[in-house]
């Protein structure tokens, strides 16, 4: 029988320290960044039945989550808030003594500058109807309203200590806005994380359960990116750069590659991408079924996002994945 010669590729394969040692694309725990909620109306950490392994947390048990993530490598956190009081303008996510301000100061004060706080500006999780600003009577946000919402909200949780505000609403000029702000106020050494090619996506499900952001009619299609359009994405992101973005994202991440890989092809800033809710969910859910190797899964999936161009991985599996990279 002919026997063929072992390729060159083959022959570096061979071990499971050959593989190891040529990995091409790393997971690094500094590059994640872990989500959390903080919710004004509990007095313990609260699971979240959509998102296993997931809370719902006080501001001492999102430090507690935090130091744990801090002693594995994770340098970043993404706080979202759930407030006691809901409006239509979204008040409570400008409050000194909201969710997240207080969660900034429990943070700091608990690990300093070992930690890197991004804070979520939107209105969503903070109006009594769940969109991402004040309506109009025709039921669509007003943009220019809800982006004075935004600034208030960064100057707030700029004041508190967080070291990068993350305007998630997809409203124009929602990014210049927020650096005339915060640059006017004083605070011109925080960062903007934008979150500029987001997308209308069906893969937010378990993140409004955790968030309490669940719409009472109507969508957000209306101001996010219609998943079909890779161009437009483009251009969503060229706006945002233009407009002073420190860092920018893409979100949804594995639905999106493509538009992840054009990014980092046509953005030379730090590129983050958001593993979402849904994304995380379904793996999970497959693995409880015994369908597939959940953390195998999800070390592919984030393997994938880094490959695509992605500096940054927003992820709910962050402590989990760098638990693993450690061991």
């Amino acid at each position: 029988m002919r026997r063929f010669p072992t390729t060159r590729p083959r022959r570096l394969r061979r071990t499971p320290a050959l593989r190891a040692a040529l990995r091409e694309t790393r997971i690094d725990p500094a590059g994640l960044v872990l989500p959390l909620f903080v919710h004004a109306g509990i007095d313990a950490p609260a699971p979240v039945a959509s998102l296993p392994g997931v809370l719902q947390h006080t501001p001492d048990s999102a430090l507690e989550a935090a130091r744990v993530a801090v002693g594995l490598g994770v340098r970043s956190v993404l706080l979202f808030g759930i407030p006691a009081a809901k409006d239509a303008l979204g008040s409570s996510g400008w409050d000194p003594a909201g969710p997240v301000p207080t969660a900034i100061r429990v943070l700091r004060d608990g690990l300093g500058d070992q930690l890197v706080i991004w804070a979520d500006v939107c209105q969503c999780e903070y109006t009594d109807h769940g969109h991402c600003g004040p309506l109009d009577p025709s039921g669509a946000v007003r943009n220019d309203d809800a982006v004075t919402g935004y600034v208030r909200d960064a100057l707030a949780y700029a004041d508190a200590g967080a070291d990068l505000v993350a305007p998630s609403g997809m409203m124009d000029g929602q990014v210049a806005a927020i650096r005339a702000g915060l640059d006017a106020e004083g605070f011109a050494e925080v960062g903007i994380v934008a979150y500029a090619s987001k997308f209308a996506s069906a893969f937010y499900g378990p993140f409004r359960d955790a968030a309490g952001s669940a719409l009472e009619g109507g969508d957000r299609a209306g101001h996010q990116l219609d998943p079909a359009n890779r161009r437009e994405a483009r251009l969503e992101l060229a706006l945002d750069v233009a407009e002073g973005a420190d860092i920018v994202m893409v979100k949804p991440a594995l639905a999106y590659l493509d538009v992840l890989a054009d990014a980092r092809r046509s953005v030379d800033l730090p590129l983050a991408a958001y593993h979402v809710s849904g994304e995380y969910a379904m793996i999970h859910a497959a693995a409880q079924r015994g369908w597939l190797d959940g953390e195998q899964a999800m070390w592919e999936a984030t393997v994938s996002i880094r490959r695509a161009g992605a500096d940054l991985v927003v992820t709910y599996a962050a402590t989990a994945l760098a638990e693993a990279v450690a061991t």
